[in-house]
């Protein structure tokens, strides 16, 4: 597909947002600010402190996210904790959250770029038995990961370092949807509920939006939460980035 003037939605946080809407605009597109997610701190850290207060117990830290780096580093400054122990090896899923977590000094010694147990447990090591993981995560982050780690014997401490809230839109972001987009993409199974939900509650129909846009989803993970709410004939980034997801639209007929 030629991407030139072509309408595409941006449901990730305008925060994180830049480096994606740049590159469309490289390609030739018109990308559309239309954020749906908003990420929050947590009223109450003590969990999470007391797991950063005992970090050197831990045999790896798993990082699933930009977010969970930013405020990783934000309660370590918080506490007064001045380094990542040297013992601990580092997890962080995707080249992006590898980028920020280096940005801090700190190399990620396995980086998956998929998100999927099968695709992380083999790169934490032959013998997870006995081995001790810490996990920071949304208030609304899946399980798998955890529970698969524990099957093969590991123990893992799921920590909520921040929650992840619908974000509503305002007048300008519902008015550029509603004068049609050719494409809508999707980076977390969170956007497409939280996109589903706004658009309702604008009493609009998700499966009947103007423009007939197409819905574009960054991983395996996202096209199922896309098909869970009856989307169909989903475009999916093979390279679980958003530069993949450029090139996944841009093959397009």
């Amino acid at each position: 597909m030629n991407l030139t003037n072509k309408r595409i939605l941006i449901t990730r946080p305008r925060a994180q947002a830049g480096e994606f809407a740049n590159a469309l605009i490289a390609a030739g597109a018109h990308p559309i600010f239309f954020p749906v997610i908003q990420i929050v701190p947590l009223n109450d850290f003590s969990d999470f402190d007391s797991a950063l207060l005992k970090l050197n117990t831990y045999d790896w830290l798993i990082l699933t996210s930009v977010h969970g780096v930013d405020v990783f580093f934000k309660r370590l400054d918080t506490l007064g904790i001045k380094h990542v122990p040297e013992g601990l090896s580092v997890a962080a899923i995707g080249p992006k959250t590898a980028s920020c977590l280096s940005q801090h000094g700190v190399i990620a010694l396995f980086v998956p770029t998929e998100y999927i147990a099968e695709a992380i447990l083999p790169g934490l090591g032959e013998d997870l038995s006995g081995k001790r993981f810490l996990l920071p995560q949304s208030d609304l982050a899946r399980t798998t990961l955890a529970s698969e780690i524990r099957s093969v014997g590991g123990v893992v401490d799921e920590v909520v370092a921040y929650r992840t809230v619908q974000r509503q839109p305002d007048t300008s972001e519902m008015n550029a949807l509603c004068a049609g987009v050719d494409i809508i993409t999707f980076t977390s199974p969170s956007a497409v509920h939280n996109f589903v939900n706004i658009v309702r509650n604008n009493s609009l129909d998700p499966l009947n939006l103007p423009g007939t846009p197409l819905f574009a989803c960054i991983g395996p993970l996202t096209k199922k939460a896309a098909e869970g709410m009856s989307f169909c004939d989903l475009v999916v980034a093979n390279e679980h980035t958003t530069v993949g997801l450029i090139e996944a639209i841009s093959k397009l007929v």
